[in-house]
């Protein structure tokens, strides 16, 4: 509550942090395997001694260059932009608990930037034996960095024993951080196989085609068969209240978790299906409906995940609303308007009510719910209640609703919020 709330009422913020991370996850999982991608394939050129495949490497990595570094840069930006400005606290607690974490990452990441680039600059410039050390130094420090982020990320969902003792390594080696970091290192392997698929498809000349076809498949293929085992261990970790809300039929996050099980063999057989000698016209565009696919099937798996947190943002210490958990009751004995720093009405009044519950409201409620939006949407889920009702579901917060937190008010904030909602947003 120490943070101006950056209020998109219509929209809702969460969808933005969907759209530019499941974007940019999309891409930097390809940056970590499309790197291993690149040097095998060389060193496949060079064993076979077929410039071909050498050309088609050539080709490839500009390709990759210019999605992962260029695209993949500037999403990354984006998901700190919009994070800092919906999630302020949030952000500043991952900041100060990892800050060396951060910088260790981001030397990874130099060194991934001044790699990737001496090893596309120098195609066929340097000795083949250099060239491929470049690009394995480019994979491992890409790997390096999925290895940091991803003990930072698993964090939010599964900070263990970090709660009781606000350490460093508690925190970073979680317990979702093992399974986390195999399914995302084996999924950012199969995406470098759907990704060559892109690339390989236009080449023109059919025998080496369908060879380079085939062997994308196969590394779409292989890691898949262990990206399977790695999401179950996955979801044994969690906590059990996380699994309850993803198994509970009436929330969106079960609709997620249903399109990740029906998607799961739809892209391995689509990828095997590749494997089959189909009319040059027809692989390429089917090499972009594996990719929509891919793009879903990881969207729907970071959609679980992101909301298997619910009605936490950091699992077990600070809710969606980024109120902590342990300043929960002071904030029901004195009130949010009260404790919120940049709250115009300290306290709710006969004269004020109407101003103070859209207060109460934007404080407390636009972090997951939109106002005329798709997402969540308050007038669609309010229409035509009752006020008792409504303060039911108030009441119901953190218990019965166990996605959302428990109502962070007093009494009289509570019938603000109610006024507010029932009768001043839907005049």
């Amino acid at each position: 509550m120490n943070y101006p709330v950056w209020e998109l009422a219509t929209f809702g913020g969460g969808v933005l942090v969907a759209v530019i991370a499941t974007l940019h996850v999309f891409v930097a999982h390809f940056a970590v395997g499309g790197g291993l991608f690149l040097v095998l394939t060389e060193m496949k050129a060079y064993r076979e001694k077929d410039r071909r495949i050498l050309d088609y490497v050539h080709g490839h990595t500009k390709f990759f260059l210019l999605i992962t570094m260029v695209f993949g840069a500037l999403s990354g930006f984006g998901i700190w932009l919009i994070i800092s400005v919906l999630s302020p606290a949030a952000t500043s607690i991952l900041i100060h608990t990892f800050v060396f974490g951060w910088a260790t990452e981001w030397v990874f990441f130099v060194v991934e930037i001044a790699s990737l680039l001496i090893y596309y600059y120098t195609f066929n410039k340097m000795d083949a034996r250099n060239h491929v050390i470049v690009g394995w130094i480019y994979f491992i420090f890409a790997w390096l960095s999925l290895f940091v982020i991803n003990g930072i990320v698993s964090f939010m969902l599964t900070p263990g024993r970090w709660l009781e003792t606000q350490n460093f390594w508690y925190g970073f080696f979680n317990p979702s951080f093992g399974p986390s970091l195999f399914f995302r290192t084996f999924i950012a392997l199969s995406l470098a196989g759907i990704y060559g698929l892109i690339t390989s498809t236009r080449i023109q000349e059919d025998g080496l085609r369908q060879r380079m076809i085939r062997y994308c498949v196969l590394w779409l293929a292989a890691p898949f068969v262990l990206l399977v085992p790695s999401a179950w261990w996955y979801l044994q970790v969690i906590p059990p209240e996380a699994r309850a809300v993803i198994s509970d039929p009436t929330l969106t996050v079960h609709s997620a978790g249903k399109a990740f099980l029906v998607l799961t063999p739809i892209v391995f057989l689509a990828g095997l299906f590749m494997a089959v000698r189909l009319p040059k016209s027809l692989q390429q565009g089917f090499s972009f409906v594996l990719m929509i696919l891919a793009f879903l099937y990881l969207g729907s798996f970071e959609m679980v995940r992101e909301s298997a947190r619910r009605p936490y943002i950091i699992h077990g210490y600070m809710y969606s609303n980024s109120i902590l958990k342990s300043s929960l009751p002071d904030f029901q004995r004195q009130g949010v308007l009260k404790t919120a720093r940049w709250s115009k009405n300290k306290k709710v009044t006969p004269a004020n009510d109407a101003a103070a519950g859209e207060e109460v409201f934007k404080l407390l409620c636009i972090s997951c719910h939109s106002v005329g939006g798709f997402r969540n949407d308050m007038l669609e889920r309010t229409d035509g209640m009752t006020t008792d009702q409504f303060e039911a579901i108030l009441e119901d917060m953190g218990d019965e609703r166990r996605q959302m937190p428990p109502f962070a008010g007093n009494q009289q904030e509570r019938q603000a919020l109610t006024k507010y909602v029932l009768e001043e947003r839907h005049k």
